[in-house]
């Protein structure tokens, strides 16, 4: 089994709103060498998740772990997105897509948050 991972974040027309999600791609690329990434947006920006799914799938993966990065599961994660997933389970039925709770939901990035804002408390209280 070949396995790729999806990154699914929203878009923006502003193009300087994709880097801490390219970032976070560049990342994963780096931490595991020879897994296909791809990061793909629902609106505004390229590739979508359909364009970014049959590039996975052409590279031959057979498994393809989703991950909406999203904080929270709005319409979008929990309508949207199975709605894209199921098209491209019907275009490659080789493939099982997988997809995982928001990004946002997972307990490391909701401890992470935490440790942001308790570190912004603590500098703004060593300033007075």
């Amino acid at each position: 089994m070949s396995r790729g991972l999806l990154l699914f974040a929203h878009g923006a027309r502003d193009p300087n709103w994709a880097l801490p999600f390219e970032d976070v791609a560049a990342r994963v690329r780096a931490a595991h060498p020879g897994v296909p990434v791809m990061l793909a947006f629902l609106e505004f920006m390229e590739p979508d998740v359909r364009s970014a799914g049959r590039r996975l799938a052409g590279q031959g993966c057979t498994r393809v772990d989703v991950l909406p990065l999203f904080l929270g599961a709005g319409g979008h994660v929990r309508k949207d997105l199975p709605e894209l997933l199921a098209e491209l389970a019907g275009a490659h039925p080789r493939v099982s897509w997988q997809l995982h709770p928001a990004v946002g939901e997972l307990d490391p990035v909701i401890a992470a948050m935490a440790r942001a804002a308790g570190a912004l408390l603590d500098a703004s209280t060593d300033t007075k």
